[in-house]
């Protein structure tokens, strides 16, 4: 089954990748990991996207997709995959599509994991770190001390990526974006549509039973 992750930052997309990759035993790709790889194992294609990254440009649709289809040319793809982060526009989605036909592959569904704004702001903007490395959240899992790890008793941060107005600009990236790739797919008749704000046992119950349809 060769699936496509959407969904915005903060709206359990991430989470799902993983339970359901186990779950279907499918490999959950990562452009962000795929794309380190390549770089770090200096590949023709890795050196190629660092030319770009290093002066400052976009990298080029097709070698990202060139890149992507390199991975999934790996025998843990036989049976499919969990694409997650990529495409990311409709350009990138069309060439995708292309590079799949020739292959004679075909995506099967776009999970698309959506929550409101406002939820995933409070989500994101509650998180608390501690430099000790435990995680907290104002509203669900506070310290027994406002501003006070539990653990080491340091005192504990909002990460930059946390800040309501980095979350904020992300989300607007993010929808101009992912608007006209989701009305991509659901011309294509293969986008299912999920509510990120459910517990993520239900929203992965949801989506198992989506797929056997």
């Amino acid at each position: 089954m060769r699936l496509i992750l959407l969904g915005p930052p903060g709206a359990g997309k991430g989470t799902q990748a993983v339970v359901l990759s186990e779950i279907l035993m499918i490999p959950h790709i990562s452009t962000g990991d795929i794309f380190r790889a390549n770089i770090k194992g200096g590949t023709p294609l890795g050196l190629l996207a660092k030319s770009y990254i290093d002066a400052g440009k976009l990298v080029p649709d097709d070698v990202t997709v060139d890149i992507v289809g390199s991975r999934l040319k790996e025998d843990d793809c036989d049976n499919g995959f969990i694409m997650d982060g990529f495409p990311r526009t409709i350009p990138q989605a069309e060439l995708f599509d292309r590079m799949l036909e020739e292959r004679g592959e075909k995506i099967d569904a776009v999970i698309n994991i959506d929550a409101d704004d406002s939820v995933i702001i409070r989500r994101l903007s509650g998180r608390r770190m501690c430099h000790c490395g435990r995680t907290y959240h104002v509203e669900n899992s506070p310290p027994k001390v406002e501003g006070i790890c539990d653990a080491c008793g340091g005192k504990l941060f909002i990460r930059d990526d946390d800040r309501e107005e980095t979350i904020r600009e992300r989300l607007r990236t993010y929808h101009e974006q992912t608007s006209p790739l989701i009305d991509y797919y659901r011309k294509k008749g293969i986008i299912l549509n999920f509510d990120g704000t459910k517990p993520i046992e239900v929203t992965t119950r949801e989506i198992l039973e989506s797929l056997k349809k």
